[in-house]
């Protein structure tokens, strides 16, 4: 490869997406690549200022600070865009915990195509490959509920709202035509999804 392979997780709280993550970093590696992980929280130079907002959000929904939410998003994956991804090597296949598609989750009033140009006007990296991750909500937020930090979220406080959250999630899979994972059986199934369908690009480049 003479750039580096980008590709994005995303999906809903609780999937396993950060666990798949994580197995397919090992195969990858196991086979000789070189992987590079990253997360767009840790990498985030404004992260504190923007969760605040998330959480004036959540304690006072309305579409004009939901809107300004997905804008400081954007403009953050943009610093991300410039001043991170260039620094992996070239040879590398860059893995990132979260990137715009999980806004298609997250937000409730402001239609993902109006997200998705938020990103592409400030020349947000467009990933090689999204892969979404997806299990039914109820398996989900059974998953959330047994970990010691919970759903640990500012956004989803219901299975009503989880449900939602997935619903519209699958949506845009589907519309956007990104890798639908469906992460309800072992790790070692989706791991060999998601590693073919990268391995499936990397013929390509």
């Amino acid at each position: 490869m003479n750039r580096p392979l980008f590709i994005s997780f995303d999906g809903p709280k609780g999937t396993g997406k950060t666990t798949l993550l994580e197995a397919v970093t090992q195969a990858l590696r196991l086979d000789g690549n070189k992987v590079i992980r990253l997360c767009e929280r840790k990498n985030d130079p404004h992260r504190g200022e923007t969760m605040a907002l998330v959480n004036q959000l959540s304690r006072s929904p309305c579409q004009d600070l939901e809107f300004k939410v997905c804008e400081r998003f954007a403009e953050s994956r943009a610093w991300i865009s410039r001043h991170v991804l260039p620094r992996q090597p070239a040879d590398s296949i860059i893995l990132i915990d979260r990137w715009y598609p999980s806004d298609a989750a997250f937000r409730r009033t402001v239609p993902f195509d109006k997200i998705l140009r938020l990103n592409l006007e400030r020349n947000v990296q467009v990933p090689d490959l999204h892969v979404g991750v997806v299990t039914t909500p109820e398996t989900s937020w059974a998953r959330a509920a047994a970990r010691t930090r919970g759903l640990g979220s500012t956004v989803i406080h219901n299975l009503d709202e989880q449900v939602a959250c997935t619903e519209a999630f699958e949506r845009a899979v589907a519309e956007q035509g990104w890798v639908l994972c469906r992460n309800e059986g072992t790790v070692d199934e989706a791991t060999r999804q998601v590693v073919g369908e990268i391995q499936g690009v990397l013929r390509h480049l």
